[in-house]
């Protein structure tokens, strides 16, 4: 059985030696034999790179576990800033608290420049 590979999927690796480290790949673009995948989680510490992989390959239910079709994933420019922000403090040493996380977020939305607009609006 192979599946049809679109831009926006979300796979996980299965290779024996991947598995353990939970590799979850987003597809970024699809070429005439390879796809780009930007790691999007990786236990082994590899988050935020890209990597190509044969479309025969992701199209293998036994090698690559289909966890999110691209319908799914929104449409929402903030997605990649978050992204971003989550695979610096991620790689940044892996001893990244919860805190760490929600600061890079919040930093990476612009929330504080709004927080600070809200509160102190334009005098006049």
């Amino acid at each position: 059985m192979s599946r049809s590979i679109e831009k926006g999927q979300l796979y996980r690796d299965l290779d024996r030696y991947m598995a353990n480290r939970d590799r979850r790949l987003r597809v970024t673009g699809v070429g005439d034999t390879r796809a780009e995948c930007l790691i999007e989680h990786d236990l082994g510490g590899t988050v935020g790179r890209t990597t190509h992989i044969q479309l025969k390959a992701l199209a293998t239910p036994s090698k690559y576990e289909l966890l999110e079709e691209a319908e799914t994933l929104g449409a929402d420019p903030r997605y990649a800033a978050l992204l971003s922000a989550m695979a610096k403090v991620h790689g940044a040493g892996s001893a990244a608290t919860p805190l760490d996380y929600a600061n890079a977020a919040w930093d990476a939305l612009g929330l504080a420049q709004q927080e600070t607009a809200r509160v102190a609006p334009e005098q006049p």
